[in-house]
C-alpha cells in the first residue's frame, strides 16, 4: 500500500499576514512552517501505514523553503519526499496548483500504485478549502472530504465526518482521496531519532519538465483568479476600554443590555 501525503509550507501565522504588490501573499515576513492542518493528513497516514504496512510519500510544492515541509513530514515519519520546484509555479492557483501535484503524483504511481491521497481541509495562508476537491478532479478519484476518522479494510477506505447536528461515514473503494480536519489525530512531535533520520531520507526534486506541464498553464499567467487591489485593514475606532475598580463585571452587563446584546 502506498500512500501520497500533499503537504505546504505556509508563513508562521504568528507573524504578521499581508499581500504583497504583486497580489501574492508575502512570505518574507519571518520563518514558515509545515501547514498545520497537514500535520494532521500525515499523522493520520501514518497511523494507516502502521496497520497496513505502507509507504508514505510527503509531496510538496513551492519554492526552495518549501523543503522544509516535507522534511518536518520526514521528521514524523514518512519514508520520503518528493519537490515539485520551478520559477514558473510562482503565482499559480488552486487550479494550477491541483494540475501539478496530480502529474506529480501521476509520476509517483509509476513506481507502484498509489492507493490514497491525503491532504488537510486545507492550508492555513489562503484558506479556500478547495484544494482537496480540485485534485480528486484532476486525479478521476472519489474524494472523502473533511474526515474526523479514517480506515482503511477490504479494498476500501472509511472516514467518519462530524457535522454539527449529524455524523455521517463515508465509504469509497481505493483509490481514494481523503482531506482530514484538526479533529481527526493529535499529530505526533518528531523524537531525536526520527529528526536524524529524516537527514538521510531521500527528497526527489522535479521540475514542470520533468511533470510534462507547460509552463504557461500555470503561475500567475495560467491563474483564472487575480488581485485586483489590497490594504491592510484600518484599525478599530469604536473600542471601549474598561479599568477594574471592582465594578467592571456590572460595567459591562450594563454595556451589553444598552447596546441590546442580551
Amino acid at each position: 500500500m502506498r500512500i501520497v501525503v500533499c503537504v505546504k509550507h505556509v508563513p508562521d501565522l504568528m507573524a504578521d499576514r499581508r499581500l504583497g504588490e504583486d497580489g501574492r501573499v508575502a512570505r518574507d515576513g519571518g520563518d514558515g512552517t509545515l501547514n498545520e492542518l497537514d500535520e494532521n493528513a500525515v499523522e493520520a497516514a501514518l497511523v494507516l501505514a502502521e496497520e497496513h504496512d505502507a509507504e508514505v510519500v510527503a509531496l510538496t510544492m513551492g519554492p526552495d523553503d518549501a523543503e522544509d515541509a516535507v522534511r518536518r513530514a520526514l521528521q514524523m515519519g514518512a519514508d520520503r519526499a518528493v519537490h515539485v520546484l520551478d520559477d514558473a509555479l510562482a503565482g499559480t492557483d488552486v487550479f494550477g496548483t491541483a494540475r501539478v501535484l496530480a502529474a506529480a503524483v501521476r509520476r509517483i504511481a509509476e513506481d507502484g500504485p498509489v492507493d490514497l491521497v491525503m491532504t488537510g481541509m486545507a492550508s492555513l495562508d489562503a484558506l479556500t478549502s478547495m484544494l482537496p476537491a480540485a485534485l480528486a478532479a484532476e486525479l478521476d478519484l472519489p474524494q472523502l472530504t473533511l474526515a474526523a476518522g479514517v480506515d482503511v479494510a477490504d479494498g476500501a477506505v472509511r472516514v467518519r465526518r462530524d457535522l454539527d447536528h449529524a455524523t455521517e461515514v463515508l465509504r469509497a473503494p481505493l483509490p481514494a482521496l481523503v482531506s482530514v480536519t484538526d479533529q481527526a489525530n493529535e499529530p505526533r512531535y518528531p523524537a531525536f531519532a526520527g529528526i536524524m533520520a529524516a537527514r538521510k531520507k531521500p527528497v526527489d526534486t522535479v521540475d514542470l519538465a520533468d511533470l510534462g506541464i507547460d509552463p504557461a498553464t500555470v503561475g500567475t499567467g495560467g491563474a483564472r483568479t487575480q488581485v485586483l487591489s489590497a490594504a491592510e485593514r484600518p484599525p478599530r475606532t469604536d473600542r471601549v476600554l474598561i479599568t477594574d475598580e471592582g465594578d467592571a463585571g456590572v460595567r459591562l452587563a450594563e454595556y451589553l443590555v444598552e447596546h441590546k446584546l442580551v
